[in-house]
């Protein structure tokens, strides 16, 4: 049965927002199964989300609704999307355009626990952000 303006509201209403009406998302590459990102969605961000197929997102340090890729290009096209048992958090898969990191990276975990600390691995920029968010 496809969506409706009515079901959707019910399917959101059935999420556990926290108490500043955020749930958090994570957001996997829908080819390789890869984590890409972890971040935040309100109710607004969420509705675009489904409504539109692209990514939306609450951005808690700018208090605002963004589309991914408004600035870099750098887009997220939705695949599917999954629920966690406590209805409390989402699973995203999707087709990653550019990189899905601010800092230039593909995926924002491009670093892991080594030895002495974090260590990036194996991984080059995909952008240069100093030119994309000028």
């Amino acid at each position: 049965m496809p969506l409706t303006e009515s079901n959707l509201d019910e399917l959101l209403d059935g999420l556990k927002f926290d108490e500043k009406g955020l749930l958090g998302a994570i957001v996997v590459d829908a080819a390789t199964d890869k984590p890409l990102m972890f971040a935040f969605l309100n109710r607004e961000a969420l509705r675009l989300t489904i409504e539109t197929g692209k990514m939306h997102y609450w951005s808690r340090s700018r208090s605002k609704l963004w589309l991914k890729g408004e600035t870099s290009g750098h887009t997220q096209d939705v695949r599917e999307v999954r629920v966690d048992c406590d209805g409390d958090a989402l699973l995203f898969k999707v087709d990653q355009s550019g990189g899905a990191c601010h800092t230039g990276f593909y995926s924002c975990f491009y670093r892991k626990l080594g030895t002495g600390g974090w260590v990036e691995e194996g991984v080059e920029r995909v952008f240069d952000p100093d030119k994309v968010y000028k």
